[in-house]
């Protein structure tokens, strides 16, 4: 089984009550280099990125996976009914999770993709639709399908600050525009994501199975 871990910025991402903080470091794939990618093709289980916010009482949640992708006619999301996506939530601080998100993508006769997601905070049960369309849960709202990758590097400034040893970014100036990735993006309560708790600390995975 292979486990492929993805932060943003951090191996914690700590959110308390209307604000974030990013803490610690981990060890973790570059955003265009994980360990399935380097040279080969795009794998549905290699993760970009998790970003987590909160807003007007609500955690969003959106994982990318599957890309880089140069845009092209008629494209589609990177879809693997082999592969399980985890999103893993903390809210005590013990880095256990306590809620568990987990993802699968299947597709029916006709060959259209579906997702379904089970252990949304605030959902009795699994959530489920096609692709490339909102799917409403009692509280939670999902959404998955190919999006413009949202991550942004100066990979040009990153290489010529190695070289020149000076700082050499240009914050206009982005290696990732007009790329696409797959993206999970979910929405739920804040109140049913942190339980008994005051912060959150998320996390995603991948396993192949």
């Amino acid at each position: 089984m292979k486990r492929n871990v993805k932060m943003l910025l951090s191996a914690g991402a700590v959110i308390a009550a209307g604000s974030a903080a990013w803490l610690s470091s981990a060890t973790a794939a570059d955003h265009n280099d994980p360990p399935a990618r380097i040279g080969g093709n795009i794998d549905a289980a290699d993760i970009a990125d998790l970003y987590a916010w909160t807003s007007n009482n609500t955690l969003t949640m959106v994982l990318t996976f599957g890309g880089p992708a140069t845009p092209a006619a008629g494209q589609a999301g990177t879809y693997d009914a082999n592969v399980l996506y985890g999103i893993h939530i903390d809210n005590n601080g013990d880095n256990t999770a306590n809620t568990e998100i987990y993802v699968r993508f299947a597709q029916n006769d006709l060959g259209e993709w579906g997702v379904q997601l089970v252990g949304l905070p605030g959902e009795a049960g699994p959530i489920s639709g096609p692709v490339e369309g909102t799917i409403n849960g009692t509280t939670a709202k999902v959404w998955t399908g190919l999006r413009d990758d949202p991550f942004f590097f100066d990979l040009q400034g990153f290489q010529d600050t190695l070289q020149s040893g000076t700082l050499s970014f240009d914050n206009a100036r982005d290696s990732f525009a007009g790329r696409n990735v797959t993206a999970v993006v979910i929405e739920v309560p804040v109140a049913a994501a942190v339980g008994g708790g005051s912060n959150l600390s998320i996390w995603a995975t991948t396993a192949r199975i």
